[in-house]
């Protein structure tokens, strides 16, 4: 059962740290993607084989996984909202049961 709260202000503040917090994460995510497949390419330069192109495309996917549940599945997200928008649209053009 979903808490219920008496201050809408309450709700947005907790909305807003959750998709904050959310983004903020991906960033996190994003810089350690970038700093570890640096590395992992500068060892794999030293070697006769260009293994390094596997975990990046491996992690590469779980970070766009990751940004795609973020920036746009997320509740407020841009593709959330618009998929809300229809259905409470569609829902107004339903005549009452």
């Amino acid at each position: 059962m979903a808490r219920s709260s008496s201050d809408p202000h309450a709700d947005l503040e907790r909305l807003a740290r959750k998709r904050a917090g959310a983004k903020l994460g991906w960033y996190a995510h994003a810089c350690v993607y970038i700093l570890v497949n640096l590395f992992l390419a500068f060892l794999s330069a030293r070697s006769p084989y260009g293994w390094a192109v596997f975990p990046a495309l491996g992690w590469g996917l779980g970070l766009l996984i990751h940004g795609a549940a973020v920036w746009i599945a997320m509740p407020g997200g841009s593709l959330y909202a618009q998929l809300l928008e229809r259905e409470r649209a569609a829902l107004r053009r339903q005549p009452p049961r």
